[in-house]
């Protein structure tokens, strides 16, 4: 359980778990907003120019060599 509290006086204001809370302090009177991280998204890495190979590797190895 994740604790909640006041961003502003940092008083504890509960524990649970939340996927969007609004939330008045009793002490300060300040309202407290809060929402659930979202999780990491998977992110796509760009292709690397020098292991690109489509189709079949041995054939695309082959190709260099006899280029040059």
């Amino acid at each position: 359980m994740n604790e909640i509290r006041c961003g502003a006086c940092r008083r504890k204001l509960g524990e649970g778990e939340y996927s969007r809370l609004v939330i008045k302090c009793p002490r300060c009177g300040a309202i407290n907003t809060l929402r659930a991280e979202s999780p990491p998204s998977a992110r796509r890495r760009a292709p690397d120019p020098q292991r690109q190979t489509i189709g079949n590797p041995s054939k695309a190895i082959a190709d260099s060599t006899s280029a040059r």
